[in-house]
């Protein structure tokens, strides 16, 4: 096993009839699209056998970062609400932590699921000390048509009622199509499917256990340019370092210069091993043909293999996993466990 966090808590496990509150610390998407909300409480309720609980900025459009906060640290403190869900990203996040009070999550630790901007909170708790788990925006995944993929509602699972491990494996195919949710038809129109790339491994030397820390790119980029909420280097020594980029396709010469800004800190040289997801290549403002979404991820993997050839030369590297802004999504341990296996090609969640 790696890393020096062994001390992270591992939130207690939910039980069927739970209340979770579900929260928008960044954008409050409910509010603009209500129909697509609704349908993701429904399942939280039909599908999971929990009750949400709604605060008042989770549909609140605008509401001010000390708000936002308020009602995290009263969805951290009410005893009877179990687990806390983001409804989605956004891109303030960060503006929203001054505001937050660790003695109310470390009082009573909760499982915490989001990823994209809340890679803010993640990591946030990850430095109070608390497990949380990197996925499951109730929007995206919850509300999505035909049901959460099967993929993200077993790994949402294991994050709020498993205590088992579980296996990832590769998926046929994905879809990084999005739907204008300001178009009718979007309630019922399934996402575009297209052939997964697959997994590509990089120097599949070793097995390492270890915990995890990451998520988005240009998020954990924004929390070193604020030099805050990062920890010396050396404390993230051996752990497994979870990277996926946004919808805003960072081009790949920026890519590698947010990881070469990590390098020359000495930040980028403590992961042993880093589990990369398909990079989004397409979006609602760029739509992409495929060969070109096959360029830019060939682009963004070179990018980052230029920057360990620098700063890591030795990381073992699994590209084009489900952990990101495509679907299906792997809901993953942020600062809990994950075993990554080079000899034998797989990918471990332990839960």
């Amino acid at each position: 096993m790696g890393g020096v966090r062994p001390d992270l808590t591992v939130p207690r496990k939910l039980s069927a009839g739970d209340r979770v509150a579900v929260v928008s610390p960044s954008f409050a998407a409910p509010g603009m699209f209500p129909a697509i909300h609704e349908r993701a409480m429904r399942r939280l309720r039909d599908d999971f056998g929990l009750e949400p609980v709604e605060y008042p900025t989770t549909r609140r459009l605008g509401a001010a970062p000390e708000d936002r906060a308020a009602d995290l640290m009263a969805a951290f403190a009410d005893p009877g609400v179990r687990a806390v869900l983001a409804s989605i990203g956004g891109d303030d996040q960060l503006t929203v932590l001054p505001f937050l009070d660790p003695a109310v999550v470390t009082g009573d630790p909760k499982p915490f699921c989001g990823f994209s901007d809340n890679t803010n909170l993640l990591n946030w708790l990850w430095n109070q000390g608390v497990v949380s788990y990197h996925g499951g925006s109730t929007m995206m995944h919850l509300g999505r048509v035909g049901g959460p993929h099967p993929v993200s509602a077993a790994s949402l699972r294991a994050a709020l009622f498993g205590r088992e491990d579980l296996a990832l494996h590769e998926v046929d195919v994905f879809s990084e199509e999005e739907l204008d949710w300001n178009e009718p038809a979007s309630l019922d129109t399934p996402s575009p499917t297209a052939a997964a790339p697959g997994w590509s491994w990089h120097q599949p030397d070793r097995v390492v256990t270890a915990p995890t820390w990451g998520g988005n790119l240009e998020i954990l980029h924004w929390n070193l340019a604020a030099n805050r909420w990062i920890r010396p280097a050396g404390d993230y020594a051996g752990c497994v370092l979870l990277l996926e980029t946004s919808e805003e396709m960072p081009p790949a010469a920026e890519v590698y210069r947010m990881l070469r800004n990590a390098g020359e800190r000495g930040l980028l040289e403590q992961f042993p091993a880093i589990v990369v997801g398909t990079a989004k290549a397409s979006s609602l403002e760029r739509r992409t043909e495929p060969a070109e979404r096959e360029r830019y991820r060939a682009d963004q993997r070179a990018a980052i293999l230029r920057a360990l050839d620098r700063y890591n030369a030795s990381a073992m590297v699994v590209f084009d996993v489900d952990l990101g802004h495509t679907d299906p999504q792997w809901i993953l341990p942020y600062g809990g466990l994950v075993t990554v296996d080079g000899p034998a090609r797989r990918i471990t969640a332990h839960f």
